[in-house]
């Protein structure tokens, strides 16, 4: 039991280390006054998001908190679990985004005194400041809740917290940055010929704040669901498999060493100037993966005699690696599928689309067979209880993951900043180098999140079937069969509601644009400041009023098919979903990222560069792929698991 208390310790010690990287990010100069005003308009509409979201938040919280309470076989313990997952979700989120918020003016500061190694560190710290909060937290949370209550049942309440604030983090977040962003592009760049990030659009501080609430804080409470759900499946089947405590302290001792490998990691980011930003990312990220590679060794010789537990554990290390560099070879501008795109759009926006919809859906293939080979050698390995390893030896790393992911709006954003405040172009081209490494980065966290929400949702949903009794699912039973249609055709919904919201949000936002540019033509002049807040308040609104419907159903759908038609149909429901879900999810963000980096493709002077035809139709692409890779493709992640997480939780009330 003594060994179980290195978990909470480890997980102190993260967040002791995100306090050092925020005090290194707050140590640098912030830069002139106009710099400090552009950033001081982003923080404040980006923190302002956050609290009237947690407030609409907290209602739902409060009434699941409720029916937790009084639902007979759970009580009031994994109510307080549950609370327990939302709190720490939220202030993850809220840490995280404090500050990446005052990263990027320091980012762009740091480019232009010093040079792009600082600018990259300053960036990278920023970024770390959220990795560390949502592993330590996480951690934190699953192991003391333990240690208190002693059931791994009560425990789930937590992952339970954790999924409901991610799903709404990631939908309204989505929702703003894309509207935000899709209003920008088709008024500013198309109809106005104005660059990206010029001071005269009026939703260019919206966009920017955006980028923090869909990137930093959206992504970060996706992979803190990831990361909890994938330890609490594992804590779950492994005291089964290993028959009692061991089979608990293994995975946490995982995930410790994880956090530990992350720290050491972080610390191994160092650039060179004039050298590629990427090449010091990547070395953060072997050197944590290889760390935790040595202490996988070491427990599963420890807790099995044997090396079962380390071929599983590696099996998902290496899926998360092959999916992410799959992600990259579809998602950058340096590969054929996003240079074909970038052709096709000589000849329009029709053909634009149309490419780009199928280097989605070319894009699925592999990814699924990388996975498909993974759970194989993990079920092959050690069983149901090989599965859970294997998502949680691919999230062990995520406080380097997720560094490096919240690096690439910090860059995004100095980018935008140096852009409003008219620094000089030196210091444009180092933000635009380290921006340019930020979307690839960006690609392939959305293709690891996506993998770690397929092994997750499956350690999860083996979970679900042992605690039902659930040995296998019967497709000739009908109720089954409704299960899987019903399951198999929620991801669509969900992705028609996500993608009608960007669509409205986007609307009211592209009428806002074009009225204050014809109500004042000073702005286009340079002789009247365009109204900022006006902007940020419509993307706000509608993010989270848009929010409620697809976060609901998420909730609702599982706990009606379980109590209408009982557990196998409930079963039923979220292999369909999972499936389906997984697809729609992978070729949704690699359609977008395409997109995206097509344009980026000709803007850097192929098929005719800025201002062509080409170009013209290539932005159209990129706004058809904003809500594709920024709002629906990563909700479905959430999706899926919160799904899997409410049927775990609530299993009682369906027991075979």
């Amino acid at each position: 039991m003594e060994l179980l208390f290195l978990a909470p310790v480890i997980g102190v010690v993260a967040l002791l280390v995100a306090l050092i990287f925020a005090k290194r990010v707050i140590s640098v100069d912030a830069g002139t006054d106009r710099m400090k005003e552009i950033a001081g308009y982003i923080h404040e509409g980006a923190m302002a998001f956050l609290k009237r979201e947690y407030k609409m938040i907290a209602i739902f919280v409060a009434v699941l908190f409720v029916i937790l309470t009084v639902t007979p076989g759970l009580g009031i313990t994994t109510a307080i679990c549950f609370l327990v997952g939302a709190i720490f979700s939220i202030l993850a989120g809220f840490f995280g985004m404090q500050v990446a918020t005052k990263a990027n003016v320091r980012t762009a500061n740091a480019a232009q005194t010093t040079g792009m190694n600082k600018a990259l560190q300053v960036a990278f710290s920023g970024g770390a400041v959220m990795g560390m909060c949502v592993v330590g937290l996480g951690l934190i949370g699953v192991s003391t809740l333990y240690l208190v209550f002693g059931d791994v049942t009560i425990v789930t309440g937590f992952g339970l917290g954790a999924s409901s604030i991610a799903l709404f983090g990631r939908v309204g977040g989505g929702i703003y940055t894309k509207a935000a962003d899709v209003g920008a592009d088709l008024v500013g760049k198309v109809e106005a010929g104005i660059p990206e990030d010029d001071p005269r659009n009026p939703a260019v501080i919206a966009d920017n704040v955006g980028d923090n609430v869909g990137d930093v804080a959206g992504m970060g409470s996706d992979l803190f669901e990831s990361y909890v759900g994938s330890i609490i499946s594992a804590i779950t089947l492994g005291s089964l498999a290993l028959g009692g405590f061991d089979g608990i302290l293994f995975p946490m001792l995982l995930a410790a060493s994880g956090i530990f490998s992350s720290i050491i990691g972080s610390f191994f980011v160092r650039g060179k100037e004039g050298g590629n930003p990427q090449r010091a990312l990547d070395m953060g990220t072997y050197v944590s993966g290889i760390l935790v590679m040595i202490a996988a060794y070491v427990l599963s010789n420890y807790f099995t005699g044997g090396l079962s537990a380390f071929i599983a554990i590696i099996a998902g290390l290496a899926v998360g690696i092959i999916i992410g560099k799959l992600t990259e070879y579809y998602t950058s501008e340096h590969y054929k599928p996003v240079q074909h795109i970038a052709q096709q759009s000589e000849t329009g926006a029709a053909t634009t689309i149309i490419s780009g919809l199928a280097v989605g859906m070319k894009s699925t293939m592999f990814p699924i067979l990388a996975m498909a080979v993974a759970i194989f050698v993990a079920y092959s390995a050690f069983g149901l209880f090989g599965i859970a390893l294997a998502a949680v030896g691919m999230l062990s790393t995520c406080g380097m993951t997720i560094a490096v992911d919240a690096y690439g709006p910090i860059a995004d954003n100095a980018g935008g900043i140096a852009e409003m405040s008219e620094m000089p172009a030196s210091v444009r081209e180092i933000t635009d180098k380290l921006d340019a490494v930020g979307n690839t980065t960006a690609a392939i966290g959305k293709g690891f999140a996506i993998g770690s929400a397929a092994l997750t949702a499956l350690a999860l949903f083996a979970s679900y079937a042992q605690t039902v009794g659930l040995e296998s699912i019967d497709i000739l039973n009908p109720n089954v069969i409704i299960g899987m249609f019903i399951g198999g055709m929620l991801p669509f919904l969900f992705s028609a509601l996500t993608m009608e919201a960007v669509g409205s949000a986007a609307n009211e936002m592209i009428e806002e644009v074009r009225r204050q540019f014809r109500e004042f033509p000073g702005i286009m002049a340079g002789t009247e400041k365009p109204d900022y807040a006006k902007c940020v308040d419509i993307s706000t609104a509608a993010a989270l009023r848009q929010m409620i419907v697809p976060g609901l159903m998420a909730v609702v759908a599982p706990l009606a098919m379980g109590l209408i038609l009982g557990a196998d149909a409930l079963g039923g429901l979220l292999a369909g979903a999972l499936v389906t879900g997984v697809l729609m999810a992978i070729f949704m963000a690699n359609a977008g990222g395409a997109w995206d980096n097509a344009k980026k493709f000709i803007e850097g002077g192929a098929h005719g560069g800025k201002g062509s035809d080409a170009h013209k139709a290539a932005v159209v692409g990129d706004t058809v792929g904003d809500p594709f890779k920024d709002t629906s493709g990563p909700s479905i992640n959430i999706l899926i698991k919160l799904m899997t997480i409410v049927s775990l939780v609530f299993a009682p009330l369906f027991l075979i």
